[in-house]
């Protein structure tokens, strides 16, 4: 639930210190997973090291936050493990190339080549392709870097996903392809990391507020918004703020609001 670094401590007890990483049941089979940060050492726990998985994770960019819990997935270390992972094409070549730069020495002892699991990488830019039985949309979203965000689609609902997403220096225009994305999705998990404070000194550094948040959620028509990617500064009081004040701006435009909480199941 957390961006940019991990940050355990009493203060973030509630709402959690783990950076990005959401787990999706979409009919049989393992979980989608969306992105793979630090939570993910937690959901494979849950999981259980001595079971196999078999599943899909959704990539929304390369940033470490989003990427860095994979070698620490306990049933990636099972030869019977296969995990297709979706992402954003890279400036520096494809999602392989690029993960295969990022998971060597001297950065890190292990390769993700020597993992037991089988690993297949995909790009995506602008794409709508099938995960088991799920219908899962992709299309770009401003930020720092190559990005895009994901639609889920399965019995009837949808979930849209926002992780990181760059609020405009003027005005709250909404990008074409984050509107089209989004259009009526049952639940939005989008970032809401900044106060308007820190926005100001941070204005390019590929964030949002909570004001942006609940405005594309809006203009999305979205039921439901859960604040995402909390900032590693803000504690457990400083989110019930910023969800407080949410919720007011979401009791004006039509749409429920919620703060993403580390273990916290939601039925769509």
């Amino acid at each position: 639930m957390r961006g940019s670094c991990p940050c355990p401590s009493e203060a973030n007890r509630r709402y959690g210190g783990n950076t990005a990483c959401v787990a999706v049941e979409a009919g049989p089979g393992d979980p989608i997973i969306l992105d793979l940060g630090t939570g993910l050492r937690s959901l494979g726990m849950a999981h259980g090291a001595d079971r196999d998985y078999r599943g899909a994770a959704l990539i929304t960019h390369m940033h470490w936050d989003h990427v860095q819990g994979l070698p620490f997935f306990p049933p990636i270390h099972r030869p019977g493990s296969r995990l297709d992972v979706y992402g954003p094409g890279q400036e520096d070549g494809p999602l392989a190339e690029v993960f295969s730069g990022l998971m060597r020495p001297p950065y890190f002892p292990v390769q993700y080549s020597e993992l037991q699991g089988d690993i297949t990488f995909h790009d995506v830019a602008s794409d709508t392709f099938a995960v088991g039985e799920a219908k899962v949309t992709a299309r770009p979203v401003p930020h720092v870097g190559p990005t895009v965000g994901y639609r889920i689609e399965w019995n009837g609902r949808s979930l849209g996903y926002i992780s990181d997403h760059q609020q405009p220096k003027s005005g709250h225009q909404v990008a074409e392809s984050v509107l089209e994305l989004l259009d009526g999705v049952d639940l939005l998990i989008h970032d809401a990391q900044y106060t308007p404070a820190e926005l100001s000194e941070r204005s390019d550094w590929g964030h949002c507020t909570v004001d942006y948040a609940v405005w594309v959620a809006k203009e999305a028509g979205a039921k439901a918004l859960a604040l995402f990617h909390h900032d590693p500064g803000h504690g457990d009081e400083e989110i019930d703020r910023m969800l407080d004040w949410g919720r007011c701006l979401g009791g004006n435009a039509g749409v429920e609001v919620l703060a993403a909480a580390e273990g916290e199941s939601l039925v769509v």
